[in-house]
């Protein structure tokens, strides 16, 4: 974060998204929100779900169109068993929707720049990806220890990025101006949990939220929608809610927010003169 950054002036525009699963997919309304509004990125860096959100995006989808991917591939769905490994699930059978979507399989050929994070599980340190197979970081990236079976990439065994940094932003600090960050994880208040799974997800998320205050202070704007952590890692039948839930987020945060109302005035007044 920049304190000196001029509002009134173009920035660098950097974005960060966390991960979360399904909820992930409350960054596409997000993201639908600001670039309606004229907000655009130069940068943005994600976990796991954000990783996914951050990659389309950047390979010129729109946010509407990648929730209709996920949704019509059944994204989340797309795994089998893989006995006899060092996890239940083997995440590399989503690999070929990746290739089949974003074909060049290229950070270079992407339209807008990315990081993805990911853990080096042999090393025990975080990673970030800006080069090589696309798909392979991806994966790395979302891949959940003890569920999923550890992504190789040069003889390195990779695993999923929140668990270390669920909010990456720092390779946004000093390469952009100005930082908004999406975070979906916020916990409400229960009194009871229904299932082993929910009980197993919502400890997971109170490990990863009790770090994000570090992060979040980095960031000059943080939309974080609350009452997503109520829902499920793979509640994938919720992903349309859940998508306007993060874009009626991004309109408040729009309405309420000085820096951001600030950014967008100034890009209809840069419309207005280039006209």
């Amino acid at each position: 974060m920049n304190p000196n950054t001029d509002p009134n002036k173009p920035h660098k525009i950097g974005l960060a998204l966390s991960g979360g699963g399904i909820r992930g997919v409350s960054h596409l309304g997000v993201i639908q929100a600001l670039t309606d509004h004229g907000i655009q990125f130069s940068h943005i860096s994600g976990t796991s779900a954000g990783a996914i959100a951050a990659a389309f995006f950047a390979a010129g989808f729109a946010p509407k169109e990648i929730l209709n991917i996920i949704k019509e591939a059944k994204l989340f769905k797309l795994l089998r068993p893989s006995i006899g490994s060092t996890g239940l699930l083997s995440i590399l059978n989503v690999q070929h929707l990746i290739r089949q979507y974003i074909p060049h399989n290229s950070f270079k050929e992407l339209k807008t720049r990315i990081t993805i994070s990911s853990v080096d599980l042999g090393e025990g340190r975080l990673v970030y990806f800006t080069e090589g197979e696309l798909d392979l970081a991806l994966l790395a990236s979302c891949c959940l220890p003890g569920v999923f079976k550890p992504i190789i990439i040069n003889d390195h065994m990779y695993v999923d990025g929140g668990i270390l940094n669920n909010f990456p932003v720092e390779p946004l600090i000093g390469n952009c101006d100005f930082i908004i960050g999406s975070t979906c994880n916020h916990l409400p208040v229960v009194t009871e949990i229904s299932s082993f799974g929910r009980m197993i997800d919502r400890a997971a998320m109170i490990a990863i939220n009790a770090s994000l205050n570090t992060h979040k202070i980095s960031c000059d704007v943080v939309i974080e929608p609350h009452g997503l952590g109520g829902y499920g890692i793979f509640d994938t039948d919720a992903a349309e809610e859940i998508y306007m839930i993060g874009y009626e987020e991004g309109l408040k945060a729009i309405r309420s927010n000085e820096k951001l109302q600030a950014i967008v005035q100034a890009n209809k007044k840069g419309s207005k003169n280039k006209a």
